[in-house]
């Protein structure tokens, strides 16, 4: 019995240990920015667009796009096995030296998308649309110049080659 109770005791310290460090990084913050006169690709325009967004670190660090997958936020980046890996002291993206930026994309997120009230009037929209509203929220909302690195999974892996080619 003692070496069962052991047992568990040891493997709650090891779990504790392990979720601490993997999460070892600053904490996440919100913001929302609005793109006044948005122009879509089909040439409509929409007097106001909402963008969210969440940053880890200071703006003071490197700035990273990270872009999210289809169907999913830029929170969806925040998991122990994506930003526990990445964003944690002397980890690749440490943020301590880097300001990291997950949007949630143009249609997804807490971002404008049809279903918050225009629905089939919500101009039709595509990569080029988001990588467009990702580009103003940090050139006119976050006053970023320059990106050290942009990277993504699923759609957001698309979105990071269209970046490198714009």
């Amino acid at each position: 019995m003692k070496l069962l109770q052991a047992a568990f005791v040891l493997a709650g310290m090891f779990a504790t240990f392990s979720s601490a460090t993997a999460a070892d990084y600053p904490a996440p913050k919100q913001g929302e920015w609005i793109a006044r006169d948005f122009k879509f690709h089909t040439g409509e325009v929409l007097p106001e667009v909402k963008l969210h967004y969440t940053t880890v670190g200071e703006p003071t660090g490197q700035p990273v796009l990270v872009l999210h997958g289809t169907n999913q936020s830029g929170g969806a980046m925040l998991t122990p096995a994506f930003a526990g890996e990445l964003f944690g002291a002397g980890q690749p993206l440490d943020a301590t030296k880097y300001f990291i930026i997950l949007p949630d994309a143009l249609g997804a997120g807490k971002s404008s998308k049809p279903s918050d009230g225009l629905r089939a009037k919500f101009p039709r929209y595509n990569y080029d649309d988001m990588v467009e509203a990702q580009s103003r929220l940090l050139k006119e909302g976050l006053g970023i110049k320059h990106l050290r690195l942009v990277i993504g999974n699923s759609m957001g892996g698309m979105q990071a080659w269209m970046w490198a080619e714009k």
